[in-house]
């Protein structure tokens, strides 16, 4: 959608308080309708890309949340509006009345509409005073959660009264767990929304998660733009989302979205808004969940099936336009699908990764909402999201095939993402037949992130690329090509590869760029196009079964930052980038990161027991929340040591072993890298 004329003259710049991909997302429909845009950055984010790309940007001393320096940077680059974005300050009614009170337009609905619906607790009475069905339950601080809890029956679902996007929530599935997940909960509430007051609710067994997505705007009107699914989730975090639906046809479309326009009427709402609803798969039967007082993280599928630009009718909206069509101009064409891209390693629990982009490939033919910028570094501070790539097609089945295509030209080169689990996601029976619900990522876990070994075609172009690193572009003295010459055969160079599985060892002789050889590791995976030295023991031939492998003729060529590297008959291309020792390669949607191994490395002295030396360790870069033990403390195997937080996501440590704490260096509130040393434990006796 796209109009002539830009919103009211007021909105001649708009300051954007917001970083990362929504961030760029705002800033890219500000420039098409020539409003000036001020960014916002944090000390962490200075250089970031969202920053880079404003017409304007201001250096926030207190981060996101610092609202004075937001009213300030408004101010001094004469911004009239504050356009949000989603987490951080949008659902914050106080922030939306000191925008108010500096006279500045907030672009979202009124602070009431936020309160509203902000408070779970009380939106749920409000929707159920205007006829909308809801899910039983209790809530603070009228009810004892515990009491709630039992009279619910179980499975329950805790919930952060004042939260959003999944944060805080806990299933609990006996009273037993009660206690705990309450204390969890509450934690994280309060100190992601300032507010510890937790609801309790019946958990419906495998449902789908749909949303409605409503606009309304200041003269009474107000329509909805169909649904999204989103029951691809994980621990409540949404992964993949599409529209329309799957699931619903067009009754039951029609009386779920005549359900949200009534939550919104309801109180007062005007802008855009998502009201989600738990349904029943089986039945299709459906409950008001909670209003999102702001744009959504997948609001691009909406936008591609209906042909609107939501952020552009937002700032229409709060100019005080009327909306520009009406609910029977509605249309849905065709189906979108969107997948995040997440900072986290699926093969270590999903754990939030972080690091320097040495090289990016995002892909073409559809639409990507990135803030990543090579060079840039990811780091702990914010949410794991770097960006979501969303495909469109005629029909479900084009659509999600195009996004497969897309995330196989995904690429980012020295911060392990979820891209290959994003594909495994997509091609299961389930997900392609659309019998979805918010459970079938749990219960397929272990198949989406199952992984055999390094292949052995990237462990070869790995050796060959550090191989070619020595050889001279105009060598003065031919003894300085180290193509292995001899008077005799043609000696070999050795590479030993870490890799996750252990260290692997090739060998190259030749120049790689004219034509090498490579012996590959003596099991594993082959190439195609690698003879085998003989068959299996059992005398059958099995080509892959782990056969041995002999030597394969190989040469390597660089396009670009890519490497095209072929062995035997078959070429085949990776991304790639150097760091130090490290070489990434990266092809259909895979990340491998390969380092030089050195003889005498800790790997070489890593004996039985060595996963059970004490050493505590944290998995993943973040900031130690709470230590919830003391040296000298006499502690079991695995009994919770600390929990270290990064990226909005808690992580208990453990004791690996029986024994008392002989170092407890970690401290509540430090900053610690991934592998840093938080604690010793020795087995009693032990000096």
């Amino acid at each position: 959608m796209t109009h002539s004329a830009a919103p009211h003259r007021m909105f001649d710049t708009v300051l954007v308080a917001n970083r990362g991909e929504i961030a760029l997302r705002i800033t890219r429909t500000l420039r098409r309708l020539g409003i000036r845009s001020v960014a916002v950055y944090s000390d962490a984010d200075a250089g970031a890309r969202h920053a880079r790309e404003a017409d304007v940007a201001v250096r926030l001393p207190g981060g996101y949340l610092d609202v004075d320096g937001i009213l300030a940077a408004a101010a001094a680059t004469g911004a009239r509006a504050v356009h949000p974005g989603y987490g951080f300050l949008a659902e914050n009614p106080a922030f939306a009345r000191r925008c108010a009170e500096a006279g500045l337009v907030f672009v979202g609905p009124p602070p009431g509409a936020v309160e509203a619906m902000g408070d779970k607790i009380r939106a749920k009475a409000t929707v159920a005073a205007a006829g909308v069905p809801v899910v039983p339950g209790g809530a603070e601080p009228g009810d004892d959660l515990v009491e709630a809890a039992r009279r619910v029956g179980f499975p329950a679902l805790i919930k952060p009264s004042a939260g959003g996007g999944g944060k805080g929530m806990v299933l609990v599935r006996s009273a037993a767990e009660l206690p705990d997940a309450l204390e969890s909960a509450r934690r994280t509430a309060a100190a992601a929304f300032g507010d510890a007051t937790l609801l309790i609710e019946r958990f419906v067994e495998n449902p789908r998660h749909i949303e409605i997505q409503v606009l309304a705007d200041a003269h009474g009107n107000v329509i909805h733009l169909g649904e999204r699914e989103c029951s691809l989730q994980r621990r409540h975090q949404k992964i993949v989302e599409e529209a329309p639906s799957p699931l619903l046809d067009a009754a039951t479309r029609a009386g779920m979205g005549a359900a949200a326009v009534e939550a919104a009427r309801s109180v007062g709402y005007v802008g855009a808004g998502t009201v989600e609803f738990i349904v029943q798969g089986s039945t299709a039967d459906y409950y008001f969940m909670e209003m999102n007082t702001r744009l959504q993280v997948e609001h691009p599928v909406t936008e591609l099936v209906t042909g609107l630009d939501l952020v552009e009718l937002q700032l229409r909206v709060a100019a005080g336009e009327p909306l520009p069509l009406t609910q029977d101009e509605v249309r849905l064409d065709g189906h979108a699908v969107e997948a995040r891209v997440y900072a986290e390693d699926p093969s270590r629990g999903f754990l939030p990764t972080g690091g320097r982009v040495l090289a990016l490939r995002e892909p073409a033919g559809v639409r990507v909402d990135s803030g990543l910028l090579a060079g840039g570094t990811v780091g702990s501070d914010y949410d794991p999201m770097l960006s979501k790539i969303i495909a469109w097609g005629p029909d479900r089945a084009s659509a999600l095939r195009r996004l497969d295509g897309a995330l196989a030209a995904t690429a980012v080169l020295g911060v392990p993402t979820n891209v290959a689990f994003l594909r495994a996601l997509l091609n299961h029976p389930d997900v392609l037949a659309g019998a979805l619900d918010t459970g079938l990522v749990e219960r397929h876990l272990d198949e989406l992130v199952a992984h055999g070994p390094v292949p052995a075609d990237v462990l070869a172009a790995a050796a060959l690329a550090l191989h070619q690193e020595h050889v001279p572009a105009a060598p003065a003295d031919p003894w300085d090509v180290p193509d292995g010459w001899r008077l005799g055969e043609a000696a070999w160079t050795v590479y030993r590869l870490d890799t996750r599985d252990g260290v692997a060892e090739l060998r190259v002789r030749g120049l790689p760029a004219s034509g090498a050889e490579v012996r590959l590791p003596e099991t594993g995976p082959p190439v195609s196009g690698a003879p085998e030295t003989g068959p299996p023991a059992d005398g059958a031939r099995h080509p892959g079964a782990g056969a041995p492998r002999g030597i394969v003729r190989a040469r390597l060529a660089a396009e670009g930052d890519d490497l095209l590297v072929t062995l035997g008959e078959t070429t085949r291309r990776y991304a790639a980038a150097r760091d130090g020792d490290t070489v990434w390669l990266a092809r259909d949607g895979h990340a491998w990161a390969l380092t030089r191994h050195h003889l005498g490395d800790p790997a070489d002295r890593a004996g039985a027991g060595a996963l059970a030396d004490g050493v505590v360790r944290s998995p993943m870069p973040g900031t130690v929340l709470v230590v919830k033990a003391a040296a000298g403390d006499r502690v079991a195997e695995g009994q919770p040591l600390l929990i270290v937080e990064a990226m909005k996501m808690e992580h208990v440590v453990t004791a690996p072993i029986e024994g008392v704490i002989a170092e407890l260096p970690a401290r509540a509130g430090q900053a610690v890298a991934m592998d840093a040393v938080l604690a010793v434990v020795r087995r009693e006796g032990e000096a």
